[in-house]
């Protein structure tokens, strides 16, 4: 088994490989470095994964999230091919034998973050392995104009010094020209061949309507669609909400966000892949792993990140080639919203001076000082104490965390649970005389359904907004509902581990990581206007839009989008009247039953039925009639 076919066959069992795989693959095999740009489910793992069971040695993997190694690493061991990760928290015993085992054990991949690289037992016992292949997964991180900068992917060039004669492939579903330039310098690839497949996807149609109720919307897609989709909202307790709404209404929903048990996550995941519930309700932590060929909608309620993060959101959409949909709803108030969530989370960088000061002060760390204890860590309590805003604070610190300033883990997103423990009946027959306890129930029950049926997770801090008081006055009485058994209310702990990496030396720490941050901090507002520019240009092709963002120019119209659609109806016989005459005296019909009636070209009425329900002048019925509004 000596072809990287033969290896496709024994542990993929595909018959061929896709667009642009084997040529990547040659390029690694001929030891060249490479630069590889596959969309999202272009299989780009198995570009450096390939190679390395072909050639001699260790394939060292730098990945920045523990769950994807983590899955990596399941899907290699089910193929009976051995990796292994570094856990958190080993000591050196437990490293020193981890790299015998890697030594001698016949593991072909080693899955580190790039964190690691800061460890100085780790680079020394690197250098003991016979290394054949380095690949640096999610590569846009490295650059500081990607949309995930991240400056310990800085240190990755490391392996370069140790290993010089290993070539280096790096990975990434979305870059723009400048982003490959800085992979190819922080890499230090003098010459590297550079793969890049097309972003255009003739089978996915880019639409971006304007809708002041979106969720009957929402609704009328649910009902035209029957196969698999995503819909992409912006909170954990919308996704929620929004699954519990259109359960009621009879869909087959679930729900998914970051803050959820592992269990529940894989359960849900499991119940969308199997069809049981098609639709999938989300936030942007359902990405990893998700390789489903037949969703034929995704929809972003609520406005994506960037524009990279609606390019891989997107293209979960139509992976098995067929006709599918990527639709975003919005309004006036989204692009507001927008605007000023993204500033509010933006700190000044004499707001991350303070906030990093305080810290210290918080655990009375005397300046010059330096700890290696790790503290527990209340993320509120901290905002309360120095009147800080969460949004703001938050940002500031994944800033100190990624610039390896501290070490944060992120536990206190971890929500709580409540479910009623009575019946509705005996609800209405609870008294008190409280009339906070009262409100408060009543908001439960519009906020959350199905709260009976199990627990459900819930947001104290919204809440509280929502009855003009504190955290932990509701917490308070959430508590004491609690002991009267009408609720269950499980509060999940807010505190995390936090440990300094640094001593104390306030100004001059943040100084010194300046410019990394005052670049990062001016391409966050960059990104978001970018978006907002591509969502409210209703002149120029979306496909042509994005593909112009990631350095394609001269290409043609998609023909399919929002834009393009608007633009073919202007330009055709004008059946709108007719379609408006014949609904106005049929009361409903369907797409076909129009098509025959009218009988013009069919094209045209498609195209014009679509204007019209995006213009929301016809709407469609349960059984996917069309009618007057």
């Amino acid at each position: 088994m000596n072809r990287p076919i033969d290896v496709l066959h024994r542990y993929w069992n595909y018959p061929s490989f896709r667009d642009l795989q084997e040529e990547i693959i040659n390029s690694v095999l001929a030891k060249n470095d490479t630069i590889a740009l596959l969309p999202t489910g272009g299989g780009k793992s198995m570009c450096y994964q390939i190679p390395a069971l072909l050639n001699q040695g260790i394939c060292v993997v730098v990945s920045p999230l523990i769950s994807l190694m983590k899955d990596q690493i399941e899907n290699l061991d089910k193929k009976g091919i051995k990796a292994l990760s570094i856990p958190s928290r080993v000591s050196i015993d437990e490293i020193v034998a981890l790299f015998d085992h890697l030594k001698y054990g016949k593991v072909k991949f080693l899955y580190l973050s790039p964190e690691r690289l800061h460890s100085e037992i780790i680079i020394q016992k690197l250098k003991e392995l016979h290394i054949g292949l380095i690949a640096v997964d999610e590569a846009h991180c490295i650059s500081e104009w990607g949309h995930d900068f991240r400056p310990s992917y800085r240190k990755i060039k490391s392996l370069r010094i140790l290993f010089p004669e290993t070539n280096i492939i790096a990975l990434t579903a979305t870059a723009t020209k400048k982003v490959i330039e800085d992979i190819k310098e922080n890499l230090e690839m003098k010459t590297a061949n550079i793969f890049q497949k097309s972003f255009f996807r003739n089978n996915l149609a880019h639409q971006i309507f304007y809708k002041e109720n979106k969720l009957q919307t929402l609704e009328q897609i649910f009902y035209k669609n029957r196969f698999p989709t995503i819909v992409y909202v912006n909170s954990r307790q919308k996704t929620e909400s929004l699954s519990n709404y259109f359960t009621d209404k009879g869909f087959d929903t679930v729900a998914y966000h970051g803050g959820m048990s592992a269990e529940d996550k894989l359960a849900h995941f499991e119940s969308w892949m199997s069809e049981k519930t098609p639709i999938m309700i989300a936030t942007n932590a359902f990405g990893m792993g998700i390789d489903k060929a037949n969703v034929r909608v995704v929809v972003h309620l609520d406005l994506p990140g960037s524009i990279e993060n609606y390019v891989q959101e997107a293209g979960r959409a139509g992976r098995d080639g067929k006709k599918s949909f990527s639709v975003v709803l919005q309004n006036h108030s989204d692009i507001d919203a927008y605007e000023r969530k993204t500033l509010e989370k933006i700190p000044s960088l004499q707001e991350i001076k303070e906030v990093h000061k305080q810290l210290y002060q918080y655990y009375d760390i005397a300046k010059g000082e330096y700890t290696d204890k790790v503290f527990s860590f209340n993320f509120q309590d901290f905002c309360d104490r120095y009147q800080l805003t969460s949004k703001k604070t938050s940002t500031t610190l994944q800033i100190l965390k990624s610039n390896r300033i501290i070490e944060l883990n992120d536990t206190f997103y971890k929500g709580s649970t409540l479910q009623f423990s009575v019946t509705s009946k005996q609800l209405q027959n609870f008294k008190t005389k409280n009339q906070s306890i009262l409100i408060l129930i009543e908001l439960l029950l519009r906020s959350y359904g199905g709260i009976f049926q199990k627990e459900t997770r819930i947001n104290e801090f919204d809440l509280a907004r929502k009855l003009s008081t504190t955290s932990h006055k509701l917490k308070k009485l959430l508590r004491k509902l609690h002991k009267s058994n009408v609720i269950l209310y499980h509060e999940h702990s807010t505190n995390q581990e936090l440990k300094f990496l640094v001593p104390r030396e306030d100004n001059l720490t943040i100084n010194r990581h300046s410019k990394v941050i005052q670049s990062y901090l001016k391409q966050q507002i960059f990104k978001a206007k970018k978006l907002i520019s591509f969502i409210l240009n209703n002149e120029v092709c979306r496909s042509q839009q994005l593909l112009d963002y990631f350095g394609e120019q001269n290409t043609d119209p998609c023909g399919i989008c929002d834009v393009c659609l608007s633009r073919k109806s202007s330009q055709l016989p004008d059946y709108s009247h007719m379609i408006i005459d014949l609904l106005k005296e049929k009361n409903s019909l369907s797409q076909l039953e129009i098509i025959q009636l009218l009988k013009v070209n069919e094209e045209a009425i498609l195209i014009h039925l679509r204007s019209l329900l995006s213009e929301d002048k016809i709407g469609l019925t349960n059984n996917n009639k069309l009618y007057l509004k």
